[in-house]
Protein backbone atom coordinates (compact mmCIF):
# COMPACT_ATOMS: atom_id res chain seq x y z
CA UNK A 1 0.00 0.00 0.00
CA UNK A 2 1.26 3.98 -1.00
CA UNK A 3 1.11 6.42 1.45
CA UNK A 4 -1.33 8.29 -0.61
CA UNK A 5 -3.58 4.91 -0.15
CA UNK A 6 -3.14 4.84 3.66
CA UNK A 7 -5.43 6.24 5.71
CA UNK A 8 -4.99 9.78 6.64
CA UNK A 9 -4.06 10.05 9.96
CA UNK A 10 -2.76 13.85 11.62
CA UNK A 11 0.90 14.09 11.53
CA UNK A 12 1.16 15.04 15.25
CA UNK A 13 -1.13 11.43 16.55
CA UNK A 14 1.30 9.23 13.81
CA UNK A 15 4.29 10.62 15.50
CA UNK A 16 3.24 10.54 18.80
CA UNK A 17 2.12 6.57 17.97
CA UNK A 18 5.22 6.14 16.11
CA UNK A 19 7.26 6.79 19.41
CA UNK A 20 5.20 4.79 21.52
CA UNK A 21 4.81 1.76 19.41
CA UNK A 22 7.84 1.52 16.78
CA UNK A 23 10.45 3.53 18.64
CA UNK A 24 10.34 2.83 22.69
CA UNK A 25 9.53 -0.73 22.67
CA UNK A 26 13.52 -0.73 20.37
CA UNK A 27 14.79 1.44 23.71
CA UNK A 28 13.86 -0.30 25.96
CA UNK A 29 15.55 -3.46 24.35
CA UNK A 30 18.71 -2.54 23.31
CA UNK A 31 18.79 0.84 25.67
CA UNK A 32 17.46 -0.04 29.05
CA UNK A 33 18.91 2.33 30.98
CA UNK A 34 19.38 5.12 28.78
CA UNK A 35 17.24 8.42 29.85
CA UNK A 36 15.17 10.31 26.99
CA UNK A 37 13.14 12.91 26.31
CA UNK A 38 10.89 13.00 22.73
CA UNK A 39 8.94 15.30 21.09
CA UNK A 40 7.44 16.62 17.43
CA UNK A 41 8.54 20.68 18.19
CA UNK A 42 9.77 23.20 15.42
CA UNK A 43 9.07 23.04 11.99
CA UNK A 44 5.83 21.69 9.83
CA UNK A 45 2.55 22.19 9.31
CA UNK A 46 1.44 19.18 11.46
CA UNK A 47 3.42 20.51 14.51
CA UNK A 48 0.80 23.15 14.27
CA UNK A 49 -2.37 20.40 13.94
CA UNK A 50 -2.96 21.97 10.68
CA UNK A 51 -1.68 19.15 8.47
CA UNK A 52 -3.76 17.44 5.68
CA UNK A 53 -3.71 14.94 3.16
CA UNK A 54 -1.96 17.26 1.02
CA UNK A 55 1.11 17.92 3.54
CA UNK A 56 2.20 14.06 3.26
CA UNK A 57 4.07 14.97 -0.33
CA UNK A 58 6.86 16.49 1.64
CA UNK A 59 8.73 16.54 4.84
CA UNK A 60 6.20 14.52 6.48
CA UNK A 61 5.71 10.94 8.45
CA UNK A 62 6.90 9.44 11.15
CA UNK A 63 9.67 11.26 12.62
CA UNK A 64 10.01 12.95 15.31
CA UNK A 65 13.03 14.21 17.87
CA UNK A 66 14.66 12.33 20.79
CA UNK A 67 16.65 13.78 23.24
CA UNK A 68 19.86 12.31 25.34
CA UNK A 69 21.74 14.15 27.94
CA UNK A 70 25.24 15.39 26.99
CA UNK A 71 27.37 12.64 27.82
CA UNK A 72 24.68 9.73 26.16
CA UNK A 73 24.58 12.28 23.42
CA UNK A 74 28.28 11.91 22.75
CA UNK A 75 28.62 8.64 23.50
CA UNK A 76 25.83 6.87 22.18
CA UNK A 77 24.16 9.00 19.60
CA UNK A 78 25.79 7.21 16.26
CA UNK A 79 25.07 3.63 18.19
CA UNK A 80 21.50 4.41 19.02
CA UNK A 81 20.56 5.78 15.33
CA UNK A 82 22.56 2.47 13.31
CA UNK A 83 20.20 0.39 15.85
CA UNK A 84 17.01 2.25 14.70
CA UNK A 85 17.76 1.98 11.17
CA UNK A 86 18.86 -1.60 11.29
CA UNK A 87 15.76 -2.60 13.23
CA UNK A 88 12.55 -0.01 12.64
CA UNK A 89 9.59 -1.31 10.53
CA UNK A 90 10.15 -0.70 7.40
CA UNK A 91 6.66 0.86 7.32
CA UNK A 92 4.10 2.42 10.23
CA UNK A 93 0.77 2.31 10.15
CA UNK A 94 0.68 2.36 5.79
CA UNK A 95 3.47 5.29 6.08
CA UNK A 96 7.05 4.21 4.72
CA UNK A 97 9.51 5.40 8.19
CA UNK A 98 12.58 5.56 5.11
CA UNK A 99 12.97 9.08 3.95
CA UNK A 100 14.83 9.85 0.45
CA UNK A 101 17.81 12.60 0.86
CA UNK A 102 17.21 15.97 0.42
CA UNK A 103 16.77 18.22 -2.37
CA UNK A 104 18.48 21.15 -3.23
CA UNK A 105 15.78 23.12 -0.38
CA UNK A 106 16.33 20.35 2.04
CA UNK A 107 13.09 18.62 1.40
CA UNK A 108 12.90 14.91 2.22
CA UNK A 109 10.11 12.80 0.79
CA UNK A 110 9.12 9.46 2.64
CA UNK A 111 10.36 6.80 -0.15
CA UNK A 112 11.10 3.30 -0.54
CA UNK A 113 13.22 1.91 1.94
CA UNK A 114 16.15 -0.42 0.91
CA UNK A 115 18.22 -2.65 3.61
CA UNK A 116 18.35 -0.67 6.05
CA UNK A 117 15.73 2.10 7.12
CA UNK A 118 16.94 6.44 6.28
CA UNK A 119 14.77 7.11 9.70
CA UNK A 120 13.90 10.70 10.73
CA UNK A 121 14.42 10.45 14.13
CA UNK A 122 16.57 13.09 14.93
CA UNK A 123 18.75 12.92 17.90
CA UNK A 124 19.73 16.25 19.96
CA UNK A 125 20.43 17.72 23.62
CA UNK A 126 17.77 19.72 24.55
CA UNK A 127 20.27 22.77 24.07
CA UNK A 128 21.47 21.31 20.68
CA UNK A 129 17.81 21.81 19.58
CA UNK A 130 17.02 25.03 20.34
CA UNK A 131 20.45 26.61 19.39
CA UNK A 132 19.17 25.19 16.00
CA UNK A 133 16.27 26.24 15.60
CA UNK A 134 16.05 29.24 17.39
CA UNK A 135 19.30 30.54 18.55
CA UNK A 136 18.91 30.06 22.22
CA UNK A 137 20.33 28.19 24.81
CA UNK A 138 17.24 27.57 27.14
CA UNK A 139 20.17 27.05 30.32
CA UNK A 140 19.47 30.92 30.07
CA UNK A 141 17.02 33.43 31.21
CA UNK A 142 15.88 35.16 27.13
CA UNK A 143 16.43 38.43 27.37
CA UNK A 144 14.28 41.54 26.15
CA UNK A 145 16.14 41.58 22.49
CA UNK A 146 15.76 38.25 21.73
CA UNK A 147 12.00 38.00 22.45
CA UNK A 148 11.72 41.12 19.96
CA UNK A 149 14.09 39.38 17.35
CA UNK A 150 12.21 35.70 17.30
CA UNK A 151 9.60 35.27 14.51
CA UNK A 152 6.12 33.95 16.43
CA UNK A 153 6.16 31.44 14.07
CA UNK A 154 9.34 30.30 16.00
CA UNK A 155 7.94 30.51 19.02
CA UNK A 156 4.93 28.90 18.08
CA UNK A 157 7.13 25.68 17.03
CA UNK A 158 8.63 25.02 20.12
CA UNK A 159 5.26 25.95 22.06
CA UNK A 160 2.88 23.85 19.90
CA UNK A 161 3.58 19.69 18.86
CA UNK A 162 3.79 17.46 21.73
CA UNK A 163 6.14 16.12 24.19
CA UNK A 164 5.71 12.33 24.21
CA UNK A 165 8.03 11.77 27.33
CA UNK A 166 10.16 14.42 29.38
CA UNK A 167 12.66 12.15 31.02
CA UNK A 168 15.08 14.19 30.92
CA UNK A 169 12.97 17.28 32.83
CA UNK A 170 13.37 20.30 31.33
CA UNK A 171 11.42 20.60 27.68
CA UNK A 172 8.40 21.72 29.44
CA UNK A 173 9.86 23.31 31.31
CA UNK A 174 11.54 25.58 28.78
CA UNK A 175 8.15 25.35 26.86
CA UNK A 176 6.63 27.25 29.83
CA UNK A 177 9.33 29.80 29.83
CA UNK A 178 8.49 30.73 25.95
CA UNK A 179 5.08 30.23 26.78
CA UNK A 180 4.10 33.62 26.29
CA UNK A 181 5.78 37.26 26.19
CA UNK A 182 6.61 38.59 29.31
CA UNK A 183 4.13 41.18 30.11
CA UNK A 184 5.91 44.45 29.44
CA UNK A 185 7.25 42.88 25.97
CA UNK A 186 3.98 42.29 25.60
CA UNK A 187 2.62 46.05 26.49
CA UNK A 188 5.08 46.76 23.75
CA UNK A 189 4.18 44.50 21.14
CA UNK A 190 0.77 45.96 21.57
CA UNK A 191 1.64 49.59 21.29
CA UNK A 192 3.79 49.35 18.11
CA UNK A 193 1.10 47.19 16.73
CA UNK A 194 -1.34 50.02 17.34
CA UNK A 195 1.23 52.16 15.84
CA UNK A 196 0.97 50.41 12.85
CA UNK A 197 -2.31 50.82 12.29
CA UNK A 198 -1.97 54.62 13.47
CA UNK A 199 0.80 54.99 10.15
CA UNK A 200 -1.73 53.98 7.69
CA UNK A 201 -5.37 54.50 8.78
CA UNK A 202 -5.76 57.42 7.14
CA UNK A 203 -4.83 56.57 3.17
CA UNK A 204 -7.41 54.11 2.78
CA UNK A 205 -9.57 57.17 2.44
CA UNK A 206 -6.88 60.00 0.93
CA UNK A 207 -6.22 56.99 -2.17
CA UNK A 208 -9.73 56.73 -2.63
CA UNK A 209 -10.32 60.30 -3.04
CA UNK A 210 -7.83 60.48 -5.72
CA UNK A 211 -9.25 57.85 -7.59
CA UNK A 212 -6.92 55.41 -6.83
CA UNK A 213 -9.04 52.34 -5.64
CA UNK A 214 -5.98 49.83 -6.03
CA UNK A 215 -3.70 51.79 -3.58
CA UNK A 216 -6.81 51.86 -1.63
CA UNK A 217 -7.48 48.41 -1.46
CA UNK A 218 -4.26 47.51 -1.11
CA UNK A 219 -3.96 50.17 1.99
CA UNK A 220 -6.99 48.08 3.68
CA UNK A 221 -6.06 44.70 3.06
CA UNK A 222 -2.51 46.12 4.93
CA UNK A 223 -4.77 47.13 8.05
CA UNK A 224 -6.86 44.45 7.25
CA UNK A 225 -3.70 42.18 8.25
CA UNK A 226 -2.50 44.50 11.18
CA UNK A 227 -6.04 44.16 12.61
CA UNK A 228 -5.62 40.69 13.25
CA UNK A 229 -2.42 41.05 14.28
CA UNK A 230 -3.12 42.98 17.03
CA UNK A 231 -6.27 40.55 17.62
CA UNK A 232 -3.44 37.47 18.18
CA UNK A 233 -1.66 39.72 20.60
CA UNK A 234 -4.93 40.45 22.58
CA UNK A 235 -5.41 37.17 22.87
CA UNK A 236 -1.76 36.40 24.13
CA UNK A 237 -1.68 34.02 21.07
CA UNK A 238 1.79 33.60 18.56
CA UNK A 239 0.49 33.18 15.31
CA UNK A 240 2.16 31.05 12.77
CA UNK A 241 3.35 32.08 9.11
CA UNK A 242 1.14 33.61 6.37
CA UNK A 243 0.13 29.59 5.28
CA UNK A 244 -1.51 29.05 8.41
CA UNK A 245 -2.44 32.70 9.42
CA UNK A 246 -5.98 32.73 8.61
CA UNK A 247 -6.44 29.39 9.84
CA UNK A 248 -5.29 30.20 13.76
CA UNK A 249 -7.44 33.43 13.16
CA UNK A 250 -10.44 31.93 12.86
CA UNK A 251 -9.87 29.91 16.38
CA UNK A 252 -9.21 33.15 18.25
CA UNK A 253 -12.25 34.47 20.12
CA UNK A 254 -12.88 37.73 18.49
CA UNK A 255 -13.14 35.69 14.55
CA UNK A 256 -16.69 34.78 14.77
CA UNK A 257 -17.48 38.88 15.11
CA UNK A 258 -14.10 40.28 13.25
CA UNK A 259 -14.36 37.71 10.19
CA UNK A 260 -17.28 38.81 8.75
CA UNK A 261 -16.07 42.66 8.72
CA UNK A 262 -12.61 42.30 7.62
CA UNK A 263 -14.32 39.95 4.50
CA UNK A 264 -16.13 43.01 3.62
CA UNK A 265 -13.24 45.16 4.07
CA UNK A 266 -11.19 43.28 1.68
CA UNK A 267 -14.07 42.75 -0.96
CA UNK A 268 -15.77 46.20 -1.12
CA UNK A 269 -15.43 48.14 -4.21
CA UNK A 270 -14.99 51.52 -3.08
CA UNK A 271 -13.15 53.24 -0.68
CA UNK A 272 -16.21 54.68 1.63
CA UNK A 273 -17.52 51.18 1.72
CA UNK A 274 -13.80 50.14 2.54
CA UNK A 275 -13.64 52.91 5.30
CA UNK A 276 -17.03 51.84 6.56
CA UNK A 277 -16.16 48.26 7.52
CA UNK A 278 -13.00 49.31 8.72
CA UNK A 279 -13.97 51.90 11.29
CA UNK A 280 -16.90 48.82 12.72
CA UNK A 281 -13.72 46.45 13.24
CA UNK A 282 -11.60 49.42 14.64
CA UNK A 283 -14.14 50.07 17.21
CA UNK A 284 -14.70 46.52 17.88
CA UNK A 285 -10.83 45.94 19.03
CA UNK A 286 -10.91 49.23 20.46
CA UNK A 287 -13.79 47.68 22.36
CA UNK A 288 -11.99 44.64 23.37
CA UNK A 289 -8.73 46.53 24.30
CA UNK A 290 -10.84 48.37 27.20
CA UNK A 291 -11.65 44.53 28.77
CA UNK A 292 -8.19 43.83 28.89
CA UNK A 293 -7.96 46.25 31.19
CA UNK A 294 -4.18 47.90 30.97
CA UNK A 295 -5.21 51.07 30.56
CA UNK A 296 -7.56 53.80 31.68
CA UNK A 297 -10.90 53.47 29.05
CA UNK A 298 -10.06 54.99 25.88
CA UNK A 299 -12.99 55.82 23.96
CA UNK A 300 -13.68 53.31 21.01
CA UNK A 301 -15.80 55.49 18.32
CA UNK A 302 -13.84 56.25 15.28
CA UNK A 303 -13.77 60.04 14.36
CA UNK A 304 -12.00 62.22 11.79
CA UNK A 305 -8.64 62.57 11.14
CA UNK A 306 -7.92 65.90 11.74
CA UNK A 307 -9.92 68.60 9.54
CA UNK A 308 -9.91 65.92 6.68
CA UNK A 309 -13.52 63.78 5.98
CA UNK A 310 -11.40 60.61 6.71
CA UNK A 311 -13.05 58.15 9.54
CA UNK A 312 -9.65 56.58 11.94
CA UNK A 313 -9.71 55.21 15.41
CA UNK A 314 -6.69 57.67 15.80
CA UNK A 315 -4.71 55.05 16.98
CA UNK A 316 -1.74 57.18 18.66
CA UNK A 317 -4.12 57.22 21.84
CA UNK A 318 -3.08 53.75 22.09
CA UNK A 319 0.57 53.45 21.62
CA UNK A 320 0.37 56.54 24.12
CA UNK A 321 -1.80 54.94 26.60
CA UNK A 322 -0.24 51.43 26.71
CA UNK A 323 4.15 52.62 26.96
CA UNK A 324 2.97 54.85 29.87
CA UNK A 325 2.18 51.49 31.39
CA UNK A 326 5.41 49.84 30.82
CA UNK A 327 7.80 49.79 33.93
CA UNK A 328 10.91 47.49 32.52
CA UNK A 329 13.38 50.35 32.15
CA UNK A 330 14.85 48.90 28.99
CA UNK A 331 11.95 48.30 27.23
CA UNK A 332 10.71 51.90 27.93
CA UNK A 333 13.94 53.20 26.76
CA UNK A 334 13.08 51.75 23.36
CA UNK A 335 12.46 54.81 21.52
CA UNK A 336 10.89 53.33 18.20
CA UNK A 337 7.08 51.76 17.73
CA UNK A 338 8.95 49.19 15.48
CA UNK A 339 7.82 46.31 17.86
CA UNK A 340 9.45 42.75 16.93
CA UNK A 341 10.58 41.22 14.19
CA UNK A 342 7.47 40.14 12.79
CA UNK A 343 5.96 43.84 13.11
CA UNK A 344 8.90 45.69 11.40
CA UNK A 345 9.57 42.67 8.45
CA UNK A 346 7.45 39.99 6.49
CA UNK A 347 10.95 38.80 4.94
CA UNK A 348 10.74 34.80 4.22
CA UNK A 349 14.48 34.80 4.55
CA UNK A 350 14.91 37.06 7.14
CA UNK A 351 12.34 35.21 9.82
CA UNK A 352 13.35 31.96 8.74
CA UNK A 353 17.53 31.71 9.20
CA UNK A 354 18.02 32.22 13.15
CA UNK A 355 22.03 33.06 12.90
CA UNK A 356 20.35 36.36 11.49
CA UNK A 357 17.93 37.66 14.30
CA UNK A 358 20.67 38.40 17.03
CA UNK A 359 21.85 40.92 14.47
CA UNK A 360 18.76 42.26 14.79
CA UNK A 361 19.16 43.61 18.14
CA UNK A 362 20.90 46.85 17.58
CA UNK A 363 17.67 48.08 16.03
CA UNK A 364 16.58 48.81 19.52
CA UNK A 365 20.06 50.54 20.80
Amino acid sequence: MSESEAAFIPGLELSRRFFAEAVTPLLERNFPRVRCSAALLGAGSEVLGYDTPRSRDHDWGPRLQLFLDEQDQRNLKEALYEMLREQLPKQFLGYSTHFGPPDEEGTRLMAEPGELVDHRVQIWTVPQFFEDYMAYDPRQKPSVLEWLTWPQQHLLGVTAGAVFRDDLGDLNTIRKVLDYYPHDVWLYLLAAQWARIGQEEHFVGRTGEVGDEIGSALLAARLVQDIMQLCFLMERRYFPYPKWFGTAFAHLDCADTLSPLLQQVLTAQNWHDREGYLSQAYETVAQRHNSLGITEQLDPQVRYFHDRPFLVIDAGRYVDAIRDQISDPQIAAIKTNIGSIDQFSHSTDLRSYPKLHKSLQSLYK
